[in-house]
């Protein structure tokens, strides 16, 4: 079974068939203008933080830093538009620390909107990351990925090309009536 990490939780949450193909090491366009846009900004923002990137198996943390004596963890995006995605990547990272002793507060950090979401792994949290991990692991299971559907992501998707060919993502077919329940 491939390994579980941060970022595969992340595209979990915003498209199953993204995190099937990730996890399947079926890699995307590296070359993906918003890939590189968020790569720049993760290195970029911030650069008055004494402590940059935290690697660990399975997981890529973009801040790590100590405020009155307390660990931080602060991951960078571009946008809070997917902020339910970004916490449940945090509250990965944080049971990660917790189980090597580092107990952490997270942060969600948006530069371009000027704004910071703390997160922290309270019961809901950690009930929110084990579904998602369960829902994951059994996604990643599957033989065949799902099929693709239409989104908002997919025209900033790194697989639009993979998943709609040369069609524009948003004038691919709508799902049926009976493919949405």
């Amino acid at each position: 079974m491939p390994k579980l990490t941060g970022t595969l939780l992340w595209y979990w949450a915003i498209c199953k068939r993204e995190a099937w193909l990730l996890a399947h090491e079926i890699t995307p366009d590296e070359d993906d203008p918003y890939l590189e846009l968020g790569r720049f900004l993760s290195k970029r923002a911030y650069p008055r933080s004494k402590r940059r990137e935290l690697s660990l198996p399975g997981m890529k943390v973009d801040l790590l830093e100590t405020e009155a004596g307390e660990v931080v963890i602060a991951e960078v995006k571009k946008s809070s538009r997917f902020v339910a995605a970004a916490r449940l990547q945090l509250l990965f990272y944080l049971q990660r620390l917790e189980e090597h002793g580092v107990y952490a507060r997270g942060e969600l950090r948006f530069p371009k909107e000027r704004k910071r979401l703390e997160i922290e792994l309270d019961v809901e949290g950690r009930a929110r990351l084990k579904q998602a991990i369960e829902d994951l692991q059994e996604l990643i299971q599957e033989p065949l990925p799902p099929p693709p559907q239409r989104i908002p992501f997919c025209r900033r998707c790194a697989y639009r090309d993979f998943c709609w060919g040369d069609l524009d993502p948003h004038a691919a077919p709508a799902p049926k009536k009976e493919d949405r329940a």
